[in-house]
This record gives structure tokens, C-alpha cells and sequence, in this order.
């Protein structure tokens, strides 16, 4: 019978030392992660915001593509976290709760009947569930007029949503996914999921292999998903991207700073802004309408 392993005084010393590096780590990570404004955040997030600060010499490779694995293990973290209590970290959203029937019917559906009748120009839907609750947390949804959903949430789509998004004529739902096979295969499954549709698009937000390299993004590896694995991915990507998907490696959407997925977000899905309100845009304004144009009383 062999005698069961005890750890060292060495060994202990050195646990506790890690658990207490990586305790203020996470308080660092927190802080970075609400920045600026007051963000909140998930528990992924913070924990490859802690990684980020654990690799200080990250931020001057970031000119660099790459895909580094992460420094701290995810139990490392998970550990260190519940030592803290995760009521104690401000920001930090709790996790996602259980997914609903029918998120846009039912007890849940909005009570005015003519909601509907309206056109609705976008559609966002995440594959994460953690990712499309803090999108929401931190008002996204309104600051883009787009609903946010997870798209294990969300399909089959409420048949009055779907008519809203034809109606609107030319109609985009926007799909925020992983860097991962299953990720990459998301777009073209939410494109089967809604079926003939006349005008509504379905684009791809990424993240795809190239995102995560010109990120350097901290990426893990799982299973080889083997040629079934990655039969539905995009014709757009890169033999490269292919090579890397087909190892196992992943990048998550989570990995993204919090700060730079709300801008990235806003901006894919609102569009482009308008133009300044300045005096030259002012006077060319003028003179595309005629100067002695008054407007209609």
C-alpha cells in the first residue's frame, strides 16, 4: 500500500505564497476589468484580466501576434477567488442564470401587443450566456438599440421577432462567438436556424484565429475536433487558421479586456457614427442645401 503524499514545508510555504500573489493579483485584475466607468464584469473575464496582470511583460509584446497560454491555471484562480469571496470583488457579476423556455414569450414577453409591429434593424446573439449578461449589465443593448441574447437562449427565434426583423428591411443579427470550432460554425447554424428569410443578414462579429493573434489573446487547448469537427467552418479562413482550429486550440470571447469588447461591440453594431457636428461640416452642409434655403415653418 503506498503512503499517501505529504506536502513539505517547502511545498506549503510555497502554496500559500501563490495563493496570497495571486489573492492581490485578482484585486489588481478587478480593478483594470471596471475600467473606465464603473464596468461590471464576469468571472472569466477576471480571470484572464488576473492573467494579464501575472504577465506584466505582455503588454510590451503587444505589438506582436501571437496566442500565449495563459500563466495561472483556472483552479489556481477559482481557488484564490473563493478564498477572497467573490462578494468582495466589485464588479463582479454573478453567474448566468438557468436559461428560460422562451426568453421573448410567455411570462417574460413584454405586455403591450404592438411591440412587435415595429421594425428591428439588429439582433445580437452570443455564444456565451456570461458574455450576453455582461454586455447587458453594462447597458449595451440600449446604448446600440440592439437586443442582446444568447443563442442557446434565443433559437428558435420567437416568430414575432423574426417578422420584426423582416420588416425592418435590410435587418442584421450580429453573432458574437468564440475562436473555436463550434464558434466558427456559429453564423452559418444561425443562418440554418432562421430559415428564408427575405433581408436579413446574419454577419459574423468574430472572434476568429487572427483576432486572437493580433490580440494575443491567452488561448487554451482541447481535443482535436477531427475533419467532422470542423466541417462547418467559414470558406473566408485562413489555411493557417484552419491548421490552428484543427490542433485544439480556442480562444474565448471572455479573453477580450471588457473595456474593448463594449467599444468593439458598440461600434460593429451601431455602424458608423456621424459626422461631427463642426463649422466646415456645418458649411458644407450649407452649401449642399443652398445658402438662402430656409427651413419649412
Amino acid at each position: 500500500m503506498s503512503q499517501r503524499h505529504l506536502p513539505s514545508p517547502a511545498e506549503g510555504t510555497a502554496a500559500r505564497l501563490s495563493a496570497v500573489v495571486t489573492g492581490r493579483a485578482i484585486a489588481v485584475a478587478a480593478v483594470r476589468a471596471a475600467s473606465p466607468g464603473g464596468l461590471r464584469f464576469t468571472e472569466r473575464q477576471l480571470y484572464y484580466e488576473t492573467c494579464r496582470v501575472l504577465s506584466p511583460g505582455s503588454a510590451l509584446l503587444r505589438r506582436f501576434p501571437g496566442t500565449p497560454a495563459p500563466v495561472l491555471r483556472l483552479p489556481a484562480f477559482t481557488r484564490a477567488l473563493d478564498a477572497r469571496g467573490r462578494e468582495t470583488v466589485p464588479g463582479l457579476l454573478p453567474p448566468p442564470a438557468a436559461p428560460s423556455a422562451r426568453p421573448l414569450a410567455g411570462a417574460g414577453a413584454p405586455s403591450e401587443p404592438d411591440l412587435y409591429d415595429y421594425g428591428l434593424p439588429r439582433l445580437l446573439l452570443c455564444q456565451d450566456r456570461a458574455v450576453a449578461g455582461m454586455l447587458l449589465a453594462n447597458h449595451v443593448h440600449l446604448e446600440a438599440a440592439c437586443p442582446v441574447l444568447a443563442v442557446t437562449d434565443a433559437l428558435p427565434l420567437d416568430p414575432r421577432l423574426l417578422a420584426a426583423l423582416e420588416r425592418a428591411g435590410g435587418a442584421v443579427v450580429h453573432v458574437l462567438h468564440d475562436a473555436s470550432p463550434a464558434g466558427v460554425a456559429l453564423p452559418a447554424a444561425v443562418r440554418a436556424a432562421l430559415g428564408p428569410v427575405p433581408g436579413v443578414r446574419v454577419v459574423s462579429l468574430g472572434l476568429v484565429p487572427r483576432h486572437a493573434a493580433a490580440l494575443r489573446l491567452p488561448t487554451g487547448r482541447g481535443p482535436e475536433p477531427g475533419p467532422a469537427g470542423l466541417a462547418g467552418r467559414p470558406a473566408a479562413l485562413r489555411p493557417r487558421e484552419a491548421d490552428w482550429l484543427a490542433s485544439g486550440r480556442f480562444a474565448e470571447v471572455a479573453a477580450v479586456p471588457p473595456a474593448r469588447l463594449v467599444r468593439t461591440v458598440l461600434r460593429l453594431t451601431r455602424g458608423p457614427r456621424p459626422p461631427r457636428d463642426t463649422l466646415w461640416n456645418g458649411l458644407r452642409g450649407l452649401r449642399g442645401t443652398g445658402f438662402m434655403t430656409w427651413p419649412a415653418a
